[in-house]
């Protein structure tokens, strides 16, 4: 399979398959394809996965699109201002994404709840306790808010991050949470009480606009709904 990513600040990636290949979506995740591409929604893995994939924020049931005949194409787009990003999974590695990073994917590639179990990570660290698992072979494309910034932490380096921009780490990556130090910083630093932090080693995406802080950004421009009765 070949594909191109195109187009900013609205990408999508664009891929060509041949007779046969295969490519998964979330419902409504296809944007545009050639005649010859059938689709068939599927559980993929069973109720148990797609009960999984619901708590991930993502859509219970996919879209197994197949080319049939003549090459054909099938494109995904994303639906925030960003970059999309294509991860090669191969066996014996694991990654973590964030909830909704998800765009599309080889048949190959296998996605799984992670659950968080640590009490203090999944209150505090900005992402809950469920997250993403992807694994087997083949490849991913998720959905990047902003810019991806990545980083390659050797074994005991550390990095600190406020709270949304995680988007995908290594599985030998550890997450823990950190309190702000200092009552003047918590009261008026605008950081919150905590920040995540993360240590390799491992590779670590980060995303330099979560929809987050930019929907909180903007409600502060937003006319109040609220009025005087009478």
């Amino acid at each position: 399979m070949r594909y191109e990513i195109k187009g900013s600040p609205f990408p999508v990636v664009i891929c060509y398959l041949e007779n046969g290949e295969q490519m998964i979506t979330e419902g409504g995740g296809m944007s545009w394809m050639s005649p010859n591409m059938k689709m068939e929604t599927t559980t993929n893995g069973g109720l148990g996965k797609a009960i999984g994939r619901m708590f991930s924020n993502d859509k219970m049931f996919q879209n197994r699109y197949t080319c049939e005949g003549s090459n054909g194409m099938i494109s995904f787009a994303s639906c925030f201002p960003g970059e999309i990003k294509a991860v090669e999974i191969n066996p014996g590695e694991e990654y973590i994404c964030a909830k909704s990073s998800f765009l599309a994917s080889t048949p190959g590639v296998d996605m799984s709840v992670f659950f968080r179990k640590k009490l203090s990570t999944g209150f505090f660290g900005g992402e809950g306790f469920i997250m993403q698992r992807f694994t087997g072979q083949g490849l991913l494309f998720i959905e990047i808010d902003g810019t991806p910034i990545e980083y390659d932490l050797q074994a005991g380096e550390k990095i600190i991050l406020d709270t949304g921009h995680l988007v995908m780490m290594s599985a030998s990556c550890k997450m823990d949470v950190q309190t702000i130090k200092g009552a003047k910083n918590i009261l008026f630093g605008g950081e919150g009480l905590f920040n995540t932090v993360i240590e390799g080693p491992g590779k670590v995406v980060l995303q330099s606009m979560p929809i987050s802080n930019l929907a909180g950004t903007l409600s502060r421009y937003m006319p109040s709904t609220g009025g005087n009765g009478g």
